[in-house]
């Protein structure tokens, strides 16, 4: 088991794995179609958006955060 305080990254990885992989999927989807080879070419598409995914979330997830602790109203929702 991963220790708790490890809890941030693992959630970025988790997430900016799942979410390159659905838009690496849609992308791939939408260039080429269902053909012969889609898989193994959406494969390698998620992996390389998701080496890029990872540290950007890093980056940008505490940023977001941040932004809707602005937008979000206290206690109560006003």
């Amino acid at each position: 088991m991963i220790p708790r305080r490890f809890e941030p990254v693992v959630f970025v990885f988790v997430l900016s794995g799942l979410m390159s992989l659905v838009v690496s999927g849609v992308s791939t989807l939408k260039v080429l179609g269902l053909a012969p080879g889609w898989a193994g070419v959406w494969m390698d598409a998620w992996a390389t958006a998701w080496l890029v995914a990872f540290p950007v979330a890093l980056v940008v997830v505490p940023v977001a955060r941040r932004i809707v602790h602005r937008l979000v109203g206290g206690p109560g929702g006003l």
